[in-house]
C-alpha cells in the first residue's frame, strides 16, 4: 500500500497512436506518447492503480501508479579524459597569465 503524501511516480498518455503525426517511423507512430510525472499522491494506492498526483509546482496530475521514492537513473556517461584535466590546465594558464 502507497500512502496518501508519499512521492510517487505515474505514467500517463498524452496521444494514442492513432492521434500522433503521420510522418513518424511506423515503429514509433504505432504506440502511444507517454510521460513520466513525479509528485505527491492525493489518496491511498497500489502501483498499478490509476491514481492523481499533486507535482511539486501545484499541478494535479492523473495516471497509473508506477513507484514509490523514485531514484533518478540518468547519468552522463563514462568520464572523458579531456574534461577531466582541462580545469587544472585552464587554472594554470590564468596563474601564468596574472603572474606574468
Amino acid at each position: 500500500m502507497v500512502r496518501k503524501g508519499d512521492y510517487v511516480e505515474i505514467k500517463l498518455v498524452l496521444l494514442e497512436p492513432e492521434e500522433r503525426a503521420e510522418h513518424l517511423p511506423d515503429d514509433t507512430k504505432n504506440l502511444p506518447f507517454e510521460a513520466k510525472v513525479r509528485g505527491y499522491l492525493l489518496h491511498d494506492a497500489n502501483i498499478g492503480d490509476t491514481v492523481e498526483i499533486e507535482t511539486p509546482i501545484g499541478r494535479k496530475v492523473k495516471g497509473i501508479l508506477l513507484s514509490v521514492s523514485p531514484p533518478y537513473r540518468h547519468n552522463f556517461g563514462k568520464p572523458i579524459r579531456e574534461l577531466i584535466d582541462i580545469g587544472k590546465k585552464i587554472r594554470e594558464r590564468y596563474l601564468e597569465d596574472k603572474d606574468g
